[in-house]
């Protein structure tokens, strides 16, 4: 087998295919017909010597050697479109577009804080961001989906390079008339038996203010929220407590409805970055579009 026996549309099609687990679906998202691309993944096959899938009228499975292809492909395919985009803006890496995964807890109350700042500093870089959860994030930032990410660095970034753009501390989140809001200043301690209201699985701000409200002794109310501003609206009618970022604070309390106090040193918080792939040619170009974030 020689190198020129394969493709890079091989690869491609049968990427699609493990993502689909459907040869019909994989054909629509490649925008080729099913037989075609049938006969390029059944040629990969006969190229490499193993069998990628298992499939019959009713579904597709990926074979073992199918999952380690596949895995293989997907690094060349994003290594393949970094040296693609390396070579189109080695000029001016601040030209073209680069797109920026954000999760949902800082998406809100950082982007139209900074978006203005950034196009008057880059004007000729247009940054679309996509606004997911954090593992969804670090998957298609991974898969080369995605060029960067702005996460929170205590989540489970693994091998992703990043840069700061701020740090976020939490505070608590009280209902008018609550016992606590006779104290200026809270510790985790004073959240004993408290029940506290979280976000719900997939947050990775559920589990930080998890381990804090263990370290505190508090307990988890019942309702599981979706967003920050359900949190807030449900602490204010009463009852509940919760914990919020910092950065939240100026959009999901501008009504002034909730109580805030801070946690006494050492104030916990979050570690916010600009986050991308450790081999990515664009890493200096990260790390300045880092500083003018965290300037901004």
């Amino acid at each position: 087998m020689a190198i020129s026996d394969l493709s890079l549309r091989q690869l491609q099609y049968a990427v699609a295919v493990a993502d689909t687990l459907g040869f019909r679906r994989a054909a629509e998202r490649c925008a080729v017909s099913q037989p075609t691309l049938s006969a390029q993944v059944q040629q990969l096959e006969e190229v490499l010597g193993v069998k990628l899938f298992e499939r019959d009228r009713r579904r597709v499975l990926l074979t073992a050697a199918g999952e380690d292809v596949v895995a293989r492909a997907r690094r060349v395919l994003v290594e393949t479109e970094d040296l693609l985009a390396a070579a189109t803006r080695s000029r001016d890496p601040y030209r073209g577009t680069f797109r920026v995964g954000v999760i949902p807890t800082i998406a809100p109350y950082l982007l139209p804080e900074v978006s203005r700042v950034m196009a008057a500093r880059f004007p000729a870089l247009r940054l679309v961001y996509r606004e997911e959860k954090t593992h969804e994030v670090v998957r298609d930032l991974r898969a080369g989906a995605l060029d960067a990410a702005i996460v929170a660095l205590e989540s489970e970034l693994g091998e992703l390079d990043h840069a700061l753009v701020r740090r976020d501390r939490f505070v608590v989140a009280l209902p008018r008339g609550h016992r606590l809001t006779l104290r200026k200043r809270l510790t985790l301690a004073d959240l004993e038996s408290e029940q506290v209201l979280l976000l719900d699985d997939g947050h990775c701000l559920r589990a930080q203010a998890l381990a804090l409200c263990a370290r505190g002794g508090a307990r988890e109310a019942d309702l599981r929220a979706t967003s920050l501003a359900t949190l807030v609206q449900m602490v204010a009618a009463g009852g509940a407590v919760t914990l919020l970022p910092e950065l939240a604070l100026a959009v999901e309390n501008r009504g002034e409805q909730l109580e805030v106090r801070p946690l006494g040193a050492p104030s916990p918080s979050r570690t916010i970055v600009l986050a991308w792939r450790p081999r990515s040619p664009f890493a200096a170009a990260f790390r300045r579009i880092a500083a003018a974030l965290r300037a901004a």
